[in-house]
């Protein structure tokens, strides 16, 4: 069996002081959607989509993205770097990992009720560019724990949120990462690391 050289990446934003989700839970976004339409949020998703081939995600988020960025990709009001999203999202291969969805009701996607890293094992085996896991914390969470992430990518936004849930809680292995790109601009820090293993 060969491996290929498929890259897993890894994307979230998070806050100053570390939360990926504040304390008015999941459906709360106002924190984040200034920051989010800035340039350099933009563009650091433009670079991560355009180099791959699956979208990893969690179901909650699978259910959110597929429901909104597809319409996006045909929207001529919208910018031109979230139509290019929405039809990356919406023609791309998507992996979609639940414990309740039996066949996936999304087009050009495919269900596993199974570990992370098995997956992500699995999907290395395949043809194909980068696996990008998009917001996906519980995803994300498992593949660290796992050491089966090559690149983490973040977005630290200007606001402090005071509480919600963390990326990083203590539950990750000890790694070392080597950042290979920083980009900012509009108070938002775009940072990239590859893994040092």
């Amino acid at each position: 069996m060969t491996t290929t050289d498929r890259r897993v990446v890894a994307n979230i934003a998070v806050s100053l002081d570390g939360f990926y989700e504040g304390p008015g839970g999941p459906s709360d976004m106002s924190w984040l959607m200034p920051y989010a339409v800035s340039d350099v949020a933009r563009d650091h998703l433009t670079g991560l989509w355009q180099n791959a081939t699956t979208a990893l995600l969690g179901r909650t988020n699978a259910e959110g993205f597929f429901s909104y960025w597809p319409t996006v990709a045909d929207d001529e009001n919208a910018d031109p770097r979230d139509r290019g999203y929405g039809a990356w999202m919406r023609d791309t291969e998507k992996v979609v990992l639940s414990h309740s969805l039996h066949s996936a009701p999304w087009p050009n996607a495919r269900v596993f009720d199974e570990p992370a890293a098995d997956v992500v094992k699995r999907l290395k085996q395949e043809p194909g560019g980068d696996i990008v896991v998009f917001a996906s914390a519980s995803v994300i969470k498992a593949l660290l724990a796992a050491d089966a992430l090559d690149r983490l990518s973040m977005t630290v936004f200007p606001k402090i949120l005071g509480g919600g849930k963390r990326l990083f809680n203590g539950e990750a292995p000890a790694s070392t990462w080597t950042l290979t790109s920083v980009t900012q601009g509009e108070g938002v820090v775009a940072l990239t690391y590859d893994t040092s293993r």
